[in-house]
C-alpha cells in the first residue's frame, strides 16, 4: 500500500512537469493520466485502462502511462498484454526501472522465468532495499525449483518489511512443499496475524491442520474463506476432503465436484474423488480419478500410495507395485509403506 502511494506521487509529479513543458496534447495527456491514476486507486480497472489509452493517444511517448497501464492489466489477470505494454514502456524510457520490476511479475505469471530473472538482474542494485523485489525473486526461484535460494529471498523480503503478508504466505507454501511443516505452519499463522481473512493463508493452514487430523480447526479455516467467497475452488475441495474424513462423504463429494467445475485441472480434487469412490468400494472409479490426477503431473500428497491401494483392491497387484515404486521415487510416504508390505 505505501509503495503504491509513493509511486502515485512520483507519477503525479511527472505528469505536472509534462503539463508545464509541452503543448495542449501533453497537457491533455497529463489530465487523462491523473484521472486514470485515481480510477486505478479505486480499483476501477476498466475506466483506468480507458483513460491510460486516452493519455497515450495524446502522447505516444508517455512511458509512465504505459507503466501504469501494464500494472492495471496485470491486476486484471492479463499478464500477456501487460508484458507487451511494459516492454514498450522500457523501450521508451530504459531508466524507468519500476517497469522492469512489474514486467518481471508478468513474466512470472506467464512462466517466462528466464526473462523474469533477467529483469530482476537489471535492477538489483537499485532495488536492494525493496521488499517487493525480493518477494518476486523468491517467487521465480521457487517456481524454478531453487527452494533454498527462494527461501533466502523471502527471508530478505520479510527482514525489509515485517508486514509483508505475501512473503509469509509464499515462504510457508514453499516450506510445505519441502515438508518442513512446523515452519510452514508458523508462516501461515504469522500471515493471519497480519491479515486474519487472507484466503491463501487460511487455505494452507487448513491443509496443515487436515494433515494433523484436526478436522474441526481445518473446517473452520475453509469455512472462513467460503463465507466470504462461496465459490473458492481450493476451499471447496479442501472442505470436501475434510467431510470425506468426518462421515459426510456425500456432501464432501458435491463440494469436490463443484471445485472441479471452477478449476478442472486440479490433481488434489481428482485424488479426493478417488478417495470417495474407494470408500464406496468402487475401485475402478477410484482408479479412474487417481490416474487423472497423475496425468495432471502436479505434486499431490499420498496420490501414488492411494492409487496402488486401488489397483490392489481391483485385483491388479503388479500394477499396484509398479505405481508404488514410482511413488517411492517421489517420496510418497504412503507408497513407501505399502510397497514394503506388499511388494518384493
Amino acid at each position: 500500500m505505501i509503495a503504491t502511494n509513493k509511486n502515485l506521487l512520483v507519477l503525479l509529479f511527472l505528469a505536472l512537469i509534462l503539463a508545464g513543458c509541452g503543448g495542449q496534447d501533453k497537457k491533455d495527456a497529463a489530465d487523462f493520466f491523473l484521472k486514470a491514476n485515481k480510477a486505478l486507486t479505486q480499483n476501477n480497472y476498466a475506466e483506468a485502462l480507458r483513460l491510460y489509452d486516452e493519455a497515450i493517444a495524446k502522447n505516444a511517448d508517455f512511458s509512465d502511462a504505459y507503466l501504469n497501464k501494464g500494472i492495471t492489466l496485470l491486476k486484471t489477470g492479463k499478464a500477456d498484454d501487460a508484458f507487451e505494454i511494459l516492454t514498450e514502456a522500457i523501450r521508451i524510457d530504459p531508466s524507468l526501472l519500476q517497469a522492469n520490476l512489474v514486467r518481471s511479475e508478468a513474466g512470472f505469471e506467464l512462466g517466462r522465468f528466464t526473462e523474469s530473472l533477467a529483469d530482476l538482474s537489471a535492477i538489483e542494485k537499485e532495488y536492494k532495499d525493496s521488499t517487493r523485489f525480493f518477494l518476486v525473486k523468491g517467487n521465480v526461484l521457487g517456481a524454478l525449483g531453487n527452494d533454498q535460494s527462494a527461501i533466502a529471498q523471502y527471508d530478505r523480503a520479510i527482514s525489509l518489511n515485517k508486514a509483508n503478508v505475501e512473503a509469509y504466505v509464499n515462504r510457508g507454501a514453499l516450506y510445505y512443499r519441502m515438508r518442513a511443516y512446523p515452519a510452514a505452519k508458523l508462516d501461515f499463522q504469522s500471515a493471519l496475524t497480519l491479515e486474519p481473512s487472507h484466503p491463501q493463508a487460511l487455505n494452507n493452514l487448513g491443509l496443515l491442520l487436515s494433515r494433523e487430523k484436526d478436522w474441526k480447526a481445518a473446517l473452520a479455516c475453509f469455512d472462513q474463506v467460503l463465507n466470504r467467497t462461496p465459490d473458492d475452488a481450493y476451499s471447496l475441495n479442501n472442505k470436501g476432503y475434510v467431510l470425506l474424513n468426518t462421515g459426510s462423504a456425500e456432501e464432501g463429494k458435491k463440494l469436490i465436484e463443484k471445485s472441479l467445475e471452477k478449476i478442472p485441472e486440479n490433481g488434489y480434487a481428482y485424488r479426493n474423488l478417488g478417495i470417495y469412490y474407494f470408500q464406496k468400494h468402487k475401485y475402478a472409479e477410484a482408479l479412474e480419478n487417481y490416474l487423472k490426477a497423475i496425468e495432471i503431473a502436479e505434486p499431490v500428497e499420498m496420490l501414488y500410495g492411494l492409487t496402488g491401494q486401488a489397483y490392489l483392491q481391483n485385483q491388479q497387484p503388479v500394477e499396484a507395485c509398479n505405481i508404488w515404486k514410482q511413488g517411492i521415487i517421489l517420496k510418497d510416504s504412503l507408497a513407501i509403506v505399502a510397497a514394503k508390505s506388499n511388494c518384493r
